[in-house]
């Protein structure tokens, strides 16, 4: 069977953010603290570059779960905010589906808190549904490597792609003539490695 490549496309792709909360960050062990957060919010500079239709969703976040990180609350402020009251699964939620389906895309760039749950379900459920799904693993944490690779698997197996802040930001952007100042400079704000490749480039 040939195999197509579905390429991320910045007119059909939608970022879902789900369940960046402050109680279930504690959860994330497979990424150190300022690791994680800096992959979150590298990937949220991606989604505000691209101009990319972005929803966040939390799930029960009077209880321990706690509130939205309140860096991607103030970064979209007029993104659809959904609260859901219960439902583990954000795909049980209708308003989450039908803020998707308003956005006409059909490319769901998933991330979320804790990969295994949090992500896997609504991806699997996405998938069902006839969604491309690219799940950015960086972006995503839970308890420990063997949880994270087993729900990896899980997702993979079922038809998603894995990919990492980075390469989602380079599918994206396909050719660095199209703004080499504006992408170059998320890349050099969240990688110090890229950080000092440009700066060795200016010096030459």
């Amino acid at each position: 069977m040939a195999f197509t490549y579905k390429r991320l496309d910045k007119d059909d792709a939608v970022v879902l953010l789900i369940d960046h909360q402050a109680g279930l960050l504690s959860l994330v062990r497979d990424y150190s603290p300022d690791e994680f957060k800096n992959n979150v919010l590298a990937l949220a500079d991606i989604a505000k570059f691209f101009k990319l239709p972005t929803i966040l969703t939390t799930s029960f976040e009077e209880g321990p779960n706690g509130p939205m990180v309140p860096e991607l609350k103030a970064m979209f402020p007029d993104a659809p905010y959904i609260a859901r009251p219960g439902q583990i699964n954000a795909w049980d939620n209708e308003d989450f589906v039908d803020a998707i389906k308003a956005t006409g895309r059909k490319q769901l760039i998933i991330a979320g808190v804790v990969t295994d749950v949090c992500v896997a379900f609504p991806t699997l459920s996405a998938l069902e549904a006839g969604y491309d799904v690219f799940v950015v693993t960086d972006a995503s944490g839970t308890f420990n490597t063997a949880v994270r690779d087993a729900a990896l698997a899980r997702m993979a197996h079922a038809g998603a792609q894995l990919v990492n802040w980075f390469s989602v930001g380079g599918e994206l952007h396909r050719d660095w003539r199209n703004d080499v100042e504006g992408f170059g400079g998320i890349l050099g704000g969240h990688l110090p490695a890229y950080s000092n490749l440009i700066q060795s480039f200016n010096q030459k």
